[in-house]
């Protein structure tokens, strides 16, 4: 059965059936969109990303309409900040889609090959994973990013965002379907869930019927946990994002305070936000100061551990809870640490294995950091808030995984591939 026929298939009114319906018209594309040229794939993408900017006001009418929904309900900050769109953040999305779009396709690519003795030629061939579903909150550009590395890595999308981000995603859904619309690729390549019920986040879990082949969670913890605990199915997701910058001996106090203060406070409410300081004892007399009234002036709220009460003002005592916290608000716990060693081990105790950095001058330490610490992304020199797929050159990122088994790290375009080898012989049988 075309996908065609499915779409034009009378839905059953209840949400599992309609649910079903959608997994049989993903699958069905996802066999399509495997096939598809990168022509194809390229020009759904940027005629996207035009609708997508020739429509922005439409988009950000929608969007207000959920921000204000979102604000009545009295949710904190952090969340409308992730809920809003701005006109900058709209250009930024549509841009994720034009950038995706140049790169290379990933599928197809030959990534290894090689001849037996017996004259069998194997390759190693990136293929598509099939179909993928997203299930996300507030985020409404996840959307766009989500569709559009689908698309690029010819799977199939089935979206679910949250009921705070409902219109906006949908308007979001809108641009991407004209894309694929003028592209003349199936119309279910990108399909959102038409309904808020949770029931359907619970079929998507269970795979509709085998129809799905990896989920993605994007949102709080609550969200991700649950969909660890709950999926019948392979999940790309992290739990939580406790980042920590560790300021060393050898760490240069100018270049220490711009990044602690970006690393926390550029967005509070990203994953890869800094949660924790380490500063380490043989600097805490000279840098530790200056840190603190850095993020202080910049709206940060500290709580730290006795040396940093002794030797900083306007800190509130820090709690065992705090060195496990994700705050995701201008909030930040700082300890005081005796060296490397202790810094390492106070992560590896408290840390998600998400994003880690350290600052210093000395490339000693900061090979052993980059080497020990076992996160998904570690830094030297550098912000955590670089933890993202637009930053790593890769257009955008479906997410952070933070497994260690097929993706880790910002997931792309390469990671929502798979692969399978091309044996090309001669007429060869096995003794």
């Amino acid at each position: 059965m075309s996908v065609k026929e499915i779409a034009a298939e009378t839905r059953p009114d209840d949400v599992a059936g309609e649910m079903l319906a959608i997994g049989r018209a993903a699958r069905v594309a996802a066999n399509l969109l495997g096939l598809a040229g990168s022509d194809a794939k390229n020009r759904a993408l940027t005629v996207a990303a035009a609708v997508l900017r020739r429509n922005a006001e439409a988009v950000l009418a929608d969007n207000a309409a959920d921000v204000a929904a979102a604000k009545g309900h009295g949710v904190r900050g952090s969340f409308i900040d992730r809920l809003t769109l701005t006109p900058e953040r709209i250009e930024a999305t549509a841009r994720g889609m034009e950038e995706i779009a140049a790169l290379a396709d990933p599928v197809g690519t030959v990534m290894a090959a090689w001849d037996r003795p017996n004259g069998l030629r194997i390759e190693r061939v990136r293929t598509p994973l099939g179909v993928i579903g997203i299930i996300y909150e507030s985020r409404p550009n996840v959307t766009a990013d989500a569709g559009a590395l689908c698309l690029k890595a010819g799977n199939a999308a089935i979206l679910r965002g949250g009921s705070d981000s409902y219109r906006s995603s949908t308007a979001i859904h809108r641009c991407l379907a004209e894309g694929l619309a003028a592209a003349a690729l199936p119309a279910a390549a990108i399909q959102m869930v038409p309904t808020t019920d949770r029931a359907a986040v619970g079929l998507m879990l269970a795979g509709l019927d085998g129809a799905i082949d990896v989920i993605v969670p994007r949102g709080g913890k609550s969200l991700v946990k649950r969909v660890q605990d709950e999926a019948r199915l392979p999940v790309f997701a992290h739990l939580e994002g406790v980042c920590h910058v560790y300021v060393h001996a050898g760490a240069d106090l100018a270049m220490a305070e711009k990044i602690v203060v970006n690393a926390k406070m550029r967005r509070v409410s990203v994953c890869g936000a800094a949660e924790t300081l380490l500063v380490d004892r043989a600097v805490a007399a000279s840098h530790l100061g200056p840190l603190v009234a850095a993020l202080q002036k910049a709206g940060c709220a500290i709580c730290g551990d006795e040396a940093v009460c002794a030797l900083a003002d306007g800190v509130a005592p820090a709690s065992e809870a705090d060195w496990g916290r994700e705050y995701l608000d201008a909030i930040i716990a700082v300890k005081v640490v005796d060296g490397l060693d202790a810094a390492i081990a106070h992560i590896e105790r408290y840390g998600t294995h998400h994003t880690d950095a350290i600052v210093t001058n000395d490339h000693t330490a900061a090979d052993r950091f980059l080497a020990e610490v076992d996160s998904a992304i570690v830094l030297h020199n550098a912000s955590t808030q670089f933890a993202d797929g637009g930053e790593f050159g890769m257009g955008a990122e479906i997410g952070i995984a933070t497994g260690r088994l097929h993706a880790r790290g910002p997931v792309g375009v390469e990671q929502l591939t798979s692969f399978k080898y091309r044996v090309r012989g001669s007429g060869q049988v096995r003794p």
